[in-house]
């Protein structure tokens, strides 16, 4: 049954390479043809095309084929000309491939895929020899007569070594079928995925925005420290120093105004206190410092408005500065959902995948759905903070419910757990 899955594979791959042959004829069009909007749609078509060919080289053969995404065409460059609109394909590495794949190596990539189902067939022509062959050469079937390979067919035995060569030939086609979508694979992998100076430069230009975007969020973070403590607890602190002050000078006319005024500063001190207390929290929560991101955590969620479970299942706990990060993201999340998404009930999944050495968070609400990152600046938000230390985000939020946004960020446990989950 496996070989019987893998020959239906083949022609699923061999299918594809047809598509895109045809398909190519369409890019070529559209870079012909000076019509607006033609070439990028076509362009996004091919890239979904061969996407799928990616994907099924992962879910097939375990062979991860990379990509990289290059920028959109502009309106203006499509209508400048068909020079413009070449550069604009030969210019982006990553599409230059996906381009010369549907034109040129979709058809050696269909070669590799037909070739255990071209087997099988000739096999089945072969056993159909075997019972036909006889009454068909007796026919006349033509100017040479019928030949099966090496085999010519004119009389029963002939006929049986036709059946049984096809036999052969058929059971080497579904033998070749697995090994053939492997090779398939590396054959996409090696024609489409992008070359080690390519990934070095994707990912000086990743580290070079995210740098930018984490000095941005740290002077943004510095300016509302200092705008806090001016407004708050410099202020009250000042106006305490001013009661201070009052209660000094009629200390010895008005016992009784001076008790007033020491209660007053006794109140701003406490006010302070409480302000200072709460820009710290802001700033890096006591309970992550002390007891780590699963507790912290569950403080949050007894914190949210909304019924909230948590499930932690860490063996340790992450870097300080992962935590930190984590934390606030889960915390925007939660946010949000209370918010904006209309929820009544929220879960919270934080584990750690050994296999991509990478924390796991999920927050799941039962809201009104259709959040989404390029809109809501709390999300994008996330994304850039998660960015800083090559964290992902994934949000799933269909109209009408549920929304899911997951979280994951390389790391190392660096410390066996202290608390219970």
């Amino acid at each position: 049954m496996k070989r019987i899955e893998a020959l239906r594979r083949c022609h699923r791959l061999w299918w594809l390479s047809v598509v895109a042959m045809h398909w190519s004829l369409m890019v070529g069009n559209a870079l012909w043809i000076p019509v607006p909007g033609l070439l990028p749609r076509a362009a996004d078509g091919m890239r979904r095309l061969v996407d799928r060919e990616r994907a099924l080289a992962a879910e097939w053969s375990g062979i991860t084929v990379g990509s990289a995404s290059g920028p959109r065409m502009d309106r203006g460059a499509e209508r400048r000309g068909l020079v413009a609109r070449y550069r604009w394909i030969l210019e982006d590495p990553q599409r230059l491939r996906e381009w010369r794949w549907v034109t040129l190596y979709s058809f050696a990539g269909g070669l590799i895929a037909c070739v255990p189902g071209a087997l099988v067939l000739y096999g089945l022509w072969g056993v159909f020899l075997a019972f036909f062959g006889p009454y068909l050469a007796g026919r006349g079937a033509g100017w040479d007569g019928l030949w099966y390979t090496v085999v010519h067919v004119t009389d029963t035995p002939t006929a049986v070594m036709a059946g049984l060569l096809g036999l052969v030939v058929g059971a080497a086609g579904l033998w070749l079928a697995p090994g053939t979508v492997d090779r398939h694979a590396r054959f996409v992998r090696s024609t489409l995925a992008p070359s080690e100076q390519e990934i070095m430069a994707a990912r000086i230009t990743h580290l070079a925005a995210t740098r930018s975007d984490a000095v941005d969020t740290s002077a943004a973070e510095l300016r509302r420290i200092e705008r806090d403590l001016h407004d708050g607890a410099q202020a009250r602190l000042v106006a305490m120093g001013m009661t201070l002050d009052a209660a000094e000078h009629r200390l010895a006319e008005d016992p009784e105004a001076v008790r007033v005024l020491l209660a007053e500063a006794r109140a701003s001190s406490v006010a302070a206190l409480q302000e200072l207390r709460d820009l710290v929290r802001g700033i890096h929560p006591p309970v992550l410092a002390d007891r780590g991101i699963a507790d912290a955590v569950r403080s949050l969620a007894l914190l949210s408005p909304l019924h909230t479970e948590v499930a932690v299942d860490l063996e340790g706990r992450p870097e300080p500065p992962v935590e930190s990060a984590v934390y606030f993201a889960v915390a925007e999340a939660v946010t949000n959902a209370a918010k904006h998404g209309d929820a009544e009930r929220l879960w919270i999944d934080i584990g750690y995948d050994v296999a991509r050495s990478a924390l796991s968070v999920s927050v799941t609400d039962d809201g009104r759905g259709g959040a989404d990152p390029a809109r809501g600046s709390g999300l994008a938000g996330i994304e850039r903070r998660l960015a800083t230390f090559d964290g992902v985000l994934a949000v799933n939020s269909p109209a009408g419910g549920p929304t899911q946004v997951s979280m994951e960020v390389p790391c190392a446990l660096s410390s066996p757990k202290t608390t219970s989950c």
